[in-house]
């Protein structure tokens, strides 16, 4: 067999170098000088973090590496990667246990509220219907903050608002000026809602974290029905003292977000989001009007307006139910709602790592029917610690339902689109935790609060037609 030689060509192409990251955050893991040089020594990539960005790269973006033909390999923070992530998931969890105390605190003090005021059941209400103007803010907004004053203007904007709502109400204002301070409250839930499902959901186990982030804002709704009955209750204090715990937990809040996102800017911001945003409307137009970002949207809103309205319209009536409907003391029927919240922060906790493992649409649509079961026992069989236990396994079942969305909006969205969607939906759970709350109670005035029950029965059918409306998710992308 004659011999040859094989001759191979090389053409050597010279790509435009960037800059390396900078310290506000604005690089291939969100962090700093640091972050850089560890994230290219893993992907082996040149570049010693003072210098040009390795040659083979176009562009970079928090969590992709970009180059000319595309996509070229996904970097994912996580919990402790950069290490500066430590103490802002510490800090998300904190402002979300602010949320779920806010949240929660008015189903325990509507008893009350109406002795106080001298309110009917219409109009004690309205404290659930008011938040609902600053949820619908948050909706509008809420990109366009994340683009101008990033998400250290976010953490001073959320904490703030709380802040801010709980030293008027320890003045205990008049009722109106009560109802309309709620708006304040709102606003800051629904900015802080947005932007921290949406910066955990881009993180490594993902599900894990956001079960515990939510957890979270189940404790903040164990302990807070808790402590406002036993203040009330047994140590004979006015309904607003309430307000000065609330008012000191915003302003840790207020610090331990501000510090832990300080490098977070606007300009970081829009740093990393640049290739796909040129306009702070154009990802709100992109997610609500155009397929098929607009049907993940769109669903996804409409099962959190329903989720978190049964969450709260549940733990907002069920002391009142319990003291009516089923005849308990004050003291047992307020720990009936921290029974509630303590299943729901249990089951979160718990349920995160289980949800992973069989897939979350599975996993979901599991949880609904199991929530539906124990409803039906609460309705049907009329015994106070019955009612007691089902409500807080309902809260065990329920929990997960929230950080599920999140994932499955987070899966089935390009990365640009997951503050405005996530925002966008989690408005749409605020609206819910005002107008479904509101209107129990207007049922209530006419037919007793014994309405509670089929009510949430109902809308439990209905997430369960939401959550199968969603497109599927790819295997490898659950």
């Amino acid at each position: 067999m004659a011999s040859g030689s094989n001759t191979c060509v090389v053409e050597l192409a010279t790509y435009p170098e960037v800059p390396p990251p900078t310290k506000n955050g604005a690089g291939i893991l969100g962090g700093d000088q640091r972050s850089w040089q560890q994230g290219a020594k893993r992907l082996g990539l040149s570049g010693d973090g003072n210098s040009s960005a390795p040659s083979q790269m176009e562009q970079v973006e928090a969590g992709d590496l970009v180059t000319s033909d595309g996509p070229f390999v996904e970097v994912t923070e996580k919990w402790n990667s950069p290490p500066i992530n430590k103490s802002r998931v510490g800090a998300t969890f904190w402002s979300m246990m602010v949320m779920g105390a806010n949240d929660a605190a008015y189903g325990a003090l509507i008893p009350y509220l109406e002795k106080y005021y001298g309110l009917t059941y219409t109009i004690v209400s309205l404290v659930f219907l008011s938040p609902l103007v600053g949820y619908a803010a948050s909706a509008i907004l809420n990109n366009y903050l994340h683009l101008r004053i990033g998400q250290r203007g976010i953490s001073m904007l959320c904490a703030g608002c709380h802040m801010a709502a709980y030293i008027i109400i320890c003045l205990h204002p008049p009722y109106p000026v009560l109802v309309v301070t709620f708006i304040l409250a709102g606003f800051g839930n629904g900015i802080g809602d947005a932007a921290w499902n949406a910066w955990m959901g881009s993180l490594d186990k993902a599900s894990e974290l956001l079960g515990f982030l939510h957890a979270f804002y189940g404790v903040g709704g164990v302990i807070s029905p808790l402590i406002a009955t036993t203040l009330i209750t047994k140590a004979n204090l006015p309904w607003y003292t309430f307000y000065y715990l609330m008012a000191g937990l915003s302003a840790v809040e207020l610090a331990v977000l501000t510090s832990s996102f300080w490098a977070s800017t606007g300009q970081a911001y829009r740093a990393l989001h640049q290739r796909h945003q040129s306009e702070s409307n154009g990802g709100l137009k992109t997610a609500l009007f155009h397929m098929p970002a607009a049907r993940v949207s769109w669903i996804s809103a409409g099962f959190l307006l329903v989720y978190v309205g049964v969450e709260v319209a549940l733990g907002g009536w069920i002391v009142t139910f319990m003291l009516q409907v089923r005849g308990g003391e004050a003291f047992a029927s307020g720990m009936t709602a921290m029974g509630f919240w303590l299943g729901m922060t249990v089951g979160r906790a718990v349920l995160g790592f289980v949800t992973p493992r069989i897939g979350v649409k599975v996993a979901i649509s599991s949880y609904i029917t199991a929530a539906m079961g124990l409803q039906l026992l609460f309705w049907l069989v009329p015994n106070f610690y019955v009612s007691a236990v089902a409500v807080a396994f309902q809260g065990f079942f329920l929990g997960p339902l929230f950080p599920g969305i999140v994932l499955v909006a987070s899966a089935l969205l390009p990365r640009h689109l997951h503050v405005v969607v996530i925002g966008f939906a989690a408005a749409f759970g605020g609206c819910g935790a005002a107008i479904l709350p509101f209107a129990v109670g207007v049922l209530a005035q006419a037919s007793g609060v014994k309405v509670l029950q089929p009510i949430i029965l109902a809308l439990l059918g209905a997430l369960i037609v939401l959550w199968v409306l969603l497109p599927r998710i790819g295997k490898k992308r659950e």
